[in-house]
């Protein structure tokens, strides 16, 4: 009986958003993060700054700083993308957007271009944390790797 629930988050899976080393939440050097205060998930350090979409989706937002970008998943799953720590005191100077509110998006489209050697120039920290802000839908969110990554390489499962 209620087969038909069975398989229901088979694929909801969250990919790298860009080829880095990923690292547990706990090691973001800021509290907000590492505390999951605004959701669970993992981080990045990025080996380069293409950051893309890690699920098909709809972009619900991209800051005004372009430092973040929102977006909810096929699955419904609400990631936050924040590429680097205080960023947003660049005001957008090292960043490009590829994408718009609304836009949909396939796991892989480019959403953003962060020029990494500004950011690191500036004293900030590159680190990228990928949260899942509606946490609380899930009964497990589960780090499937650590270590380097490419794009492509799923991340995180959301059962």
């Amino acid at each position: 009986m209620l087969k038909f629930f069975k398989g229901k988050d088979k694929g909801n899976i969250i990919y790298a958003p860009c080829k880095g080393r990923v690292v547990p939440l706990a090691e973001v050097p800021d509290p907000v993060f590492a505390d999951k205060v605004l959701g669970d998930g993992f981080a990045v350090i990025p080996a380069d700054g293409r950051i893309y979409a890690p699920a098909d989706g709809e972009v619900a937002m991209v800051f005004d700083t372009l430092h973040a970008v929102t977006l909810t998943s096929t699955q419904g799953a609400e990631i936050l993308i924040h590429i680097g720590l205080d960023t947003v005191t660049l005001k957008g100077e090292p960043f490009k957007a590829h994408v718009a509110a609304g836009d949909k998006v396939k796991k892989g489209d480019l959403l953003i271009e962060a020029d990494l050697d500004k950011i690191e120039k500036a004293g900030l920290n590159t680190i990228i944390p990928v949260l899942i802000c509606n946490t609380d839908d899930y009964g497990k969110i589960s780090l499937q790797k650590e270590g380097d990554v490419s794009a492509d390489e799923a991340v995180l499962k959301l059962s």
